[in-house]
């Protein structure tokens, strides 16, 4: 599968926080508590988002007949998860994969291509977090070769914080 990532405008708020509400419907049919907040998000979080949007860094994943088929946050720098960090890193947030692509190595080819990014910025680490109680999402992220290297309790969860090396 070719994927491209395009930039989120300004003006695509909404269809960030749909695909963030799809997602948690997904989650919620797998009886996993995580990312539920996003079916009715609080301010901070639309906050955070709006923010991610202002600094570009997020991006809607397409294929090649230009469908959206998910999304994610790529960070030079995440202060409120993993504060501030000698070693340069990219970090991922918000990547999201819709439903009907499950299965299909999306999620790996998307950090695939992030490491790529970070490879080519002569980033030491690719890094992200998932959710503690969602032990599937955890193991994913394991099975690819991230590293629990911490936790971070934020008032909505506590946070599992995964690196890979990349240089």
């Amino acid at each position: 599968m070719t994927i491209t990532f395009h930039q989120v405008l300004h003006d695509e708020l909404p269809t960030v926080l749909n695909l963030f509400k799809e997602a948690a419907e997904k989650i919620a049919k797998k009886h996993i508590d995580h990312w539920q907040y996003w079916k009715n998000p609080p301010a901070e979080k639309t906050e955070w988002v709006q923010d991610g949007i202002n600094k570009n860094e997020y991006f809607f994943i397409k294929n090649t007949n230009h469908a959206t088929i998910g999304m994610v946050r790529i960070l030079n720098e995440d202060i409120l998860y993993w504060g501030e960090q000698k070693e340069p890193a990219l970090y991922v947030h918000s990547l999201i994969v819709k439903e009907a692509y499950n299965g299909s190595g999306l999620g790996k080819l998307v950090l695939e291509a992030v490491a790529g990014q970070a490879k080519s910025k002569q980033r030491k680490f690719l890094r992200l977090d998932a959710d503690s109680k969602n032990p599937k999402l955890c193991k994913y992220y394991e099975n690819l070769g991230f590293n629990k290297v911490g936790e971070k309790t934020l008032p909505l969860s506590t946070y599992n914080l995964y690196e890979k090396t990349i240089l």
